[in-house]
């Protein structure tokens, strides 16, 4: 009798097989999948916020050439100080070098806040001052007016930060149409301690989202005792600038203190924040500030130290202290012995810049430029 071959046929084999394909295919599809490859992340554009090398007073027209070096795809002028005048024609210019360096610039200034004592007043009052940075930004085809309302010492004092974001609103809402009819949001900043992400998110929702919106600041956000990467999760939605480094957080006898860094240079999950970004907001450009060198204290284990941060939720601040455990101390820049103090701190944020833009390229996969 002839020996059954126990492997199937090559003809049922294929049939087999073509069958479990198609039936898995019909699975893929009933369950609203596709066979197709996964689209790769968007690329998300790289670039800087002038206060970066801030130590050597480029103008506008200086900063582009350097940004062009740089191949970056875009820069913030994050001060209305950059430009030489606010003349139209100037501005033009600007754009139209810009555009030729393949950059989008973005426009910003200080302090709008008329109640906080870090109001820029150079341009007159807050609403004065505030149109003026959106027909600034509408000369340089800028989407976004990056502005902040003021620092930590806001959160102090009688209101507390409530008070001050009542009359930030309030500032937004005069300038409303202004803004709506040149196509650009007001782009508020969590700035030096003064708004907690979920504080910002309100404020936006209370201004109107149509025409506010956030420049999220990873580094800010470590001094109102945050993790970055919770502070994205929170200000995503809203995001259209920002202010990018990382940051260093180690513990302390009275709580913790905080150094900012390079990118990478520090206990951030700086991996996963980059693709958080690419994942809730791709459209919005990851902008390098990096200011570095000095370390800052936060004493949350006395008592006292807790008046103006009692709103801060525990689930948020519990993040923080996880990020503090990982951190380890660094020491602050000096200038070495010997050197032009001015030449030294001009040379450290350059290095600091360029060495956080080969990270976030290499590392991050961050930027659209090779």
């Amino acid at each position: 009798m002839k020996k059954l071959d126990p492997s199937p046929s090559r003809r049922s084999f294929i049939k087999g097989s073509s069958l479990g394909l198609a039936l898995a295919a019909s699975g893929n599809v009933l369950r609203g999948k596709s066979l197709k490859k996964p689209a790769s992340p968007a690329k998300v554009k790289l670039g800087f916020d002038n206060f970066s090398i801030r130590a050597l007073g480029w103008k506008a027209d200086k900063l582009l050439e350097y940004a062009g070096k740089q191949k970056v795809d875009t820069i913030l002028f994050s001060d209305l100080d950059v430009y030489e005048s606010f003349d139209p024609g100037y501005l033009k210019e600007l754009k139209q070098e810009g555009d030729r360096l393949g950059l989008a610039i973005q426009a910003g200034t200080g302090g709008i806040c008329p109640t906080s004592p870090r109001e820029n007043k150079k341009h007159g009052s807050a609403e004065e001052h505030l149109k003026l940075l959106i027909r600034v930004a509408k000369a340089l085809g800028s989407k976004a007016a990056r502005c902040y309302l003021g620092s930590m010492q806001d959160r102090k004092g009688e209101g507390g930060i409530k008070r001050h974001v009542d009359s930030t609103i309030a500032v937004c809402k005069k300038v409303k149409k202004h803004a709506k009819d040149a196509g650009v949001k007001i782009a508020i900043e969590n700035h030096a301690g003064d708004l907690h992400s979920r504080e910002l998110v309100e404020l936006i929702e209370r201004a109107g989202p149509d025409y506010v919106g956030a420049t999220l600041d990873t580094g800010n956000a470590t001094w109102t005792l945050e993790d970055p990467v919770e502070t994205l999760e929170n200000l995503a939605p809203f995001a259209v600038s920002s202010g990018i480094r990382d940051s260093m957080v180690w513990e302390s006898e009275k709580g913790a203190t905080v150094q900012w860094t390079a990118m990478g240079e520090g206990c951030v999950d700086v991996r996963k924040f980059a693709e958080r970004w690419k994942a809730l907001c791709p459209g919005a450009p990851v902008q390098l500030e990096t200011i570095s060198g000095f370390a800052k204290p936060f004493n949350y284990l006395e008592s006292e130290f807790w008046g103006p941060y009692q709103g801060i939720r525990a689930d948020d601040f519990s993040k923080f202290v996880s990020l503090a455990k990982k951190g380890k101390p660094i020491k602050p820049f000096k200038a070495p012995d010997g050197v032009d103090r001015k030449k030294a701190q001009q040379d450290y944020q350059l290095a600091e810049l360029e060495r956080s833009i080969r990270f976030c390229r290499s590392e991050l996969g961050l930027g659209i430029k090779s």
